[in-house]
């Protein structure tokens, strides 16, 4: 609770709260939200998944809402819905569709490699393929009520990039790193169409009704040493400079914190942090900040018992202290076998203790 002089304390509502934080202004509790916090650790999701599928879910404007308040139902003091969908959804409206391997991992409809296959690519017209996220965004925004913030998201360019360079899902990336040295200019032409495409999306989220937009830059640890800027970096700038005054944007880079000017250079208000790095730390090595930091508990401590969860908790809620600017989350996405109590207490933690913080 915030209290100014006599009055009474100030209770914010989780959308205030959210925006609160990322002006780093003054909360009554730490922010939170969990990312994939809709996901298949409830069990709710699994029933909605095994009569609809995942694409089915994606796909279909009234049951994306309901799967993306599932977990608001279930966890009242979580702050923010994110928006039920894929990053892939993108360059399957682009012209290059997405489905599930039997071996597990995602695989693309066909393998981008040529200049001709640049010609198979429709950025301009991807938004008449992508009504039905707009129609999702549309009803969650009018089911929260704005009492919650609702979050949308996309992957980099690089990230969606690896996934059509490489067929889909990869564990070394060889292809696309072979492309950045044997015809770099082709990828980048290939990242100029899904940045053109990228930025018509996250206008379109934005007019919609999101409060926010992560951007999951999953891969940017595969870029070539030394290219991070060229191949990431550089495009992630392009898309924050046009929808970054409409809403705030949150950079996810996972493995790649040191690189702390060159996300600064993009103009994201947040900065998500996996679980490696020290949130006061990485905070205080820029005491002249203008951005929130959102993170970092380790998502592998939900598989486990309650009482581990509500120690590590307070660990990061007392590692960043009074400092102003901080969503709680996990350090990357919520684990299928994640224990629900496990959830519950991590979110009971935050609103104990960064409460009583807050108002001491």
């Amino acid at each position: 609770m915030i209290r100014f002089g006599s009055r009474q304390p100030i209770v914010m509502n989780g959308r205030e709260r959210f925006l609160g934080a990322i002006e780093l202004k003054p909360v009554d509790r730490t922010p939170v939200w969990v990312m994939r916090q809709a996901g298949r650790y409830l069990p709710e999701y699994r029933a909605m998944k095994a009569v609809y599928g995942f694409r089915g879910m994606v796909t279909q404007p009234e049951v994306a809402s309901e799967v993306t308040i599932q977990p608001i139902l279930r966890f009242p003091s979580l702050d923010a819905a994110i928006l039920f969908s894929d990053i892939l959804v993108i360059p399957e409206a682009m012209g290059m569709a997405y489905s599930f391997r039997d071996e597990g991992g995602i695989g693309m409809e066909w393998q981008f490699a040529t200049e001709q296959d640049l010609m198979r690519l429709q950025p301009g017209s991807i938004m008449d393929r992508l009504g039905y996220v707009l129609d999702a965004a549309k009803r969650v925004k009018a089911r929260l009520g704005g009492e919650r913030a609702l979050l949308g998201f996309g992957g980099s360019p690089w990230t969606l990039a690896t996934y059509m360079v490489e067929g889909g899902s990869s564990r070394d990336f060889a292809t696309i790193r072979e492309m950045t040295v044997r015809d770099p200019s082709l990828l980048e032409q290939l990242l100029e169409r899904i940045t053109e495409a990228t930025i018509s999306y996250f206008r379109a989220l934005v007019a919609a009704g999101v409060d926010a937009i992560q951007v999951f830059d999953s891969w940017g640890s595969a870029c070539p040493d030394g290219t991070y800027e060229k191949w990431s970096i550089r495009w992630i700038r392009d898309i924050i400079s046009e929808v970054g005054n409409d809403v705030p944007v949150i950079l996810f880079s996972k493995g790649m914190s040191a690189y702390r000017e060159e996300w600064k250079s993009t103009g994201a208000r947040v900065f998500s942090l996996d679980s490696s790095v020290s949130l006061r730390m990485w905070a205080e090595a820029d005491p002249g900040r203008a951005y929130a930091v959102q993170g970092n508990l380790d998502p592998e401590l939900l598989n486990g018992d309650p009482e581990s969860v509500v120690a590590e908790t307070r660990k990061v809620l007392g590692s960043v202290g009074s400092l102003r600017g901080h969503i709680f989350n996990l350090g990357h996405g919520i684990l299928p076998d994640a224990n629900i109590e496990c959830v519950e207490a991590m979110l009971d933690t935050i609103v104990e203790q960064s409460t009583a913080d807050q108002a001491g």
